[in-house]
């Protein structure tokens, strides 16, 4: 069941809200960018994300066709943006741990699939997923 999500950046200059439901899944991709910065998502459509404050805040770092950003004052990627056929539209990809009244239990339970994006297998986990 989609649940409204209030969720922000660190310092709190970044703040949205956006719909999810948890348990349709969530994903960790082995990509340069999502390795690095340790990304866990959860994929919505463009109409169910709101962004509240920070425009001002936030800096776009184009990376693979996905505008992944993050707040210039804290550093923390709340959330990126692009377009998916497989959708039919725009989408925004939600960094989980961003979300402030996710509770734990809500989480733990969110199923995880993985994509091996560092060989553009986007169908496929990768051979080793521990470290991400």
């Amino acid at each position: 069941m989609k649940k409204t999500y209030a969720g922000s950046c660190q310092c709190g200059a970044v703040r949205f809200e956006s719909d999810i439901d948890l348990a349709e899944g969530t994903s960790k991709c082995n990509c340069s960018i999502c390795t690095k910065t340790r990304n866990w998502k959860a994929i919505v459509k463009a109409d169910a994300f709101r962004l509240l404050e920070g425009d001002d805040a936030l800096t776009d770092y184009p990376h693979g066709g996905v505008h992944h950003f993050f707040c210039n004052r804290c550093g923390v990627h709340p959330f990126g943006r692009g377009r998916m056929e497989e959708l039919g539209s725009d989408f925004y990809a939600i960094s989980v741990v961003c979300l402030d009244n996710a509770a734990l239990e809500e989480l733990v339970k969110a199923p995880v699939s993985y994509q091996d994006g560092r060989n553009e297998n986007w169908e496929s986990a990768p051979d080793e997923t521990r470290h991400l």
